[in-house]
C-alpha cells in the first residue's frame, strides 16, 4: 500500500508539472499574439504616417523646403500626432539620411507631460531600422528582445519633394506583465498549493498507515499463533474492519484451541487406559500360564509318591524363574537406570554379545558373526549388552537353520550405528507399526518386551531403535548419537 500512495503521490506531481507546463505554453502563446499584435498595429501606424505625409507632400510649394525649416517641423510633428493618437502605446516619428530625426511624437504617452524626445537608448536601433527601410525602400520591422521586454520597431520609406525621408514607429510589449501574467502567476499558485496540500495529505495518511500496521504487526509478533492478542482500535475505519477480523479470528483459535487441548487430554487418557489395558493384559497372559503349570504339577504330586513331588518341585522352581525372568524384564522396561557413559572398545564388545548367546546360536544351527567399522565408541556397556541381547536372541529365534546373524557396528555422520541382520521374514507387516511397544509379539511364547527394551535403551542414550526394511532378511538398527564434547 506504501508503494502504491508513493506512485500516486509521484502521479500527482507529473500531472502538476505538466498542467504548470501547459498553462506556461498558453501564456507564452497568448505573449506571442500579443507580441504580433502589436507588430501590426505599428505596421499600421507606419502607413498612417506614410499616407499623411503623402497628403502634406502635395500641399507643400515647389521648391520644397529644407528640413530643417521650424515651419516644415512644426507640420510633421502635427501630422505624427494625428496619426498616432488612436494607437496607444506607439511612438513614431520623420527621420532623414544625414540628418537625423525631423519631427518625434508620442501622444499617447502615459506620463504627466508629453514627450518631445527621441529615446537615447534606443536611438541605435532607430536609425539602424531607418537606413535599413531607405537602402532597401521598403517596410523593414525589427524586432529586439529583452528578460523584461520586447522592442518592436517599424520603419517605411517616404516619397515627396524630399528625399531620404523615412517614417518610423516603435511599441513595447511586456509579456511578464498585465492581467495574463497575474492570471499565470494565480493559477500556478494555486495549482502548487494543491499540490502541497494533497502530498501533505498522502504523507500523513501513508505515515498513518504504515504506523498503525507496525504495531499491529509488532503485537502479533510478540505472541505465539495459537493466541492471538487483542488488538486495540486504530481510528482507521477501513484497517479497524481488519483488526476487527484479527480479533474474531484470535477468539476463535483460542477456543478451538481449548477444544483441542481438553481433546487432547481425554485421548491421553484413553490411550494411557488402553496401554495399562494391554499391558495388565500380556502380564496376566504371561503369568496365568506358570502359575496354571505350577497347580496342575502341585495337584498331581500331592497325589503321587516321593519322585513325583521332587519332579514337581523342579518344575516350580523353573516355572518361578521363568517369572522372575519376566518381571526383570518388566522392569527394564518401566525403571530407566541412570546412564553411565564411558569409553568401550567395539571389537571385544561385539565379541562379548556374541560369546553370550553362542550355545543358542549352536542349538538353533545359527551362525553368530560380528563385525566392526570403528574402534572406540561411548556409552553406557551394560544397557547397549542389554539391548543388542534382545536385538541377537529374537534374530536366532527367526534366522533359517544353517544362515548367519550378523552383528556390527559402523561410525555415520548421524552416531554409531549397532545393525542386527538374520535371513529371516521378519515380523508380521501388521505389527510393524508398533513393534517396539511392549507385550506386542509376532512370536509363539514371546514376552514382546525385548523391542520395548532396545528403544528405552536407545532413548537413555538420546538415540533411536528403528527396523530397516529394505533388501532381503530383517535389519534392526540401534542409533546412538556420539556425545558432545
Amino acid at each position: 500500500m506504501r508503494g502504491r500512495l508513493i506512485v500516486l503521490l509521484l502521479l500527482l506531481v507529473v500531472a502538476t508539472a505538466s498542467a504548470a507546463v501547459l498553462m506556461v505554453g498558453l501564456f507564452g502563446q497568448s505573449a506571442s499574439a500579443r507580441t504580433a499584435q502589436a507588430q501590426a498595429e505599428s505596421g499600421r501606424a507606419c502607413d498612417a504616417i506614410a499616407e499623411g505625409f503623402g497628403s502634406l507632400a502635395a500641399q507643400l510649394p515647389k521648391p520644397s523646403p529644407q528640413g530643417g525649416e521650424p515651419v516644415f517641423r512644426a507640420r510633421l510633428g502635427e501630422l505624427l500626432r494625428h496619426a498616432l493618437s488612436d494607437r496607444p502605446g506607439i511612438e513614431g516619428g520623420i527621420w532623414e539620411e544625414g540628418r537625423g530625426s525631423l519631427a518625434y511624437a508620442y501622444p499617447t504617452y502615459p506620463g504627466e507631460r508629453p514627450k518631445t524626445d527621441v529615446p537615447e537608448a534606443e536611438l541605435p536601433r532607430i536609425e539602424t531600422v531607418n537606413r535599413s527601410s531607405l537602402r532597401g525602400n521598403h517596410s523593414v520591422v525589427v524586432r529586439y528582445a529583452t528578460p523584461s521586454q520586447i522592442l518592436l520597431v517599424t520603419a517605411t520609406p517616404l516619397h515627396g519633394p524630399v528625399a531620404g525621408l523615412t517614417a518610423w514607429t516603435m511599441t513595447r510589449v511586456f509579456p511578464f506583465a498585465g492581467r495574463s501574467y497575474r492570471l499565470l502567476m494565480a493559477g500556478l499558485a494555486i495549482l502548487f498549493a494543491n499540490v502541497f496540500v494533497a502530498a501533505l495529505l498522502l504523507s500523513r495518511f501513508t505515515l498513518s498507515w504504515s504506523h498503525h500496521v507496525r504495531r499491529i504487526e509488532s503485537a502479533l509478533q510478540a505472541h505465539e499463533v495459537t493466541d492471538l492478542p487483542i488488538l486495540p482500535p486504530t481510528g482507521e475505519r477501513e484497517l479497524d474492519r481488519i483488526v476487527s477480523a484479527l480479533n474474531d479470528a484470535g477468539a476463535r483459535l483460542s477456543e478451538a484451541r481449548r477444544k483441542a487441548d481438553r481433546l487432547a487430554r481425554q485421548m491421553a487418557a484413553g490411550e494411557r487406559l488402553a496401554a495399562i489395558g494391554r499391558v495388565s493384559a500380556g502380564i496376566a497372559h504371561e503369568i496365568r500360564n506358570p502359575i496354571a503349570a505350577m497347580r496342575l504339577k502341585a495337584e498331581n504330586a500331592l497325589s503321587g509318591d516321593t519322585s513325583a513331588k521332587e519332579g514337581a518341585l523342579r518344575m516350580v522352581l523353573s516355572q518361578i524363574e521363568r517369572l522372575d525372568a519376566l518381571l526383570r524384564r518388566l522392569l527394564s522396561v518401566t525403571e530407566r537406570e541412570g546412564l553411565r557413559r564411558e569409553p568401550v572398545e567395539l571389537e571385544p564388545f561385539l565379541a562379548s554379545c556374541a560369546s553370550t548367546l553362542a550355545e543358542l546360536a549352536k542349538a538353533k544351527r545359527v551362525v553368530l558373526v560380528s563385525s566392526a567399522d570403528v574402534k572406540e565408541g561411548s556409552f553406557d556397556p551394560a544397557q547397549v549388552h542389554r539391548a543388542l541381547d534382545n536385538l541377537l536372541r529374537n534374530a536366532i529365534e527367526a534366522a533359517p537353520e544353517g544362515s548367519e546373524v550378523q552383528l556390527c557396528v559402523r561410525k555415520r555422520p548421524d552416531g554409531l550405528v549397532f545393525s542386527v541382520h538374520d535371513e529371516g521374514e521378519g515380523p508380521p507387516p501388521s505389527l510393524r507399526e508398533q513393534l517396539f511397544e511392549p507385550f506386542v509379539t509376532g512370536r509363539a511364547g514371546g514376552t514382546g518386551l525385548g523391542l520395548s527394551i532396545v528403544r528405552e535403551v536407545a532413548s537413555a542414550h538420546g538415540g533411536t531403535a528403528r527396523l530397516v526394511e529394505e533388501g532381503a532378511g530383517t535389519t534392526f538398527e540401534l542409533i546412538l548419537p556420539c556425545p558432545r564434547s
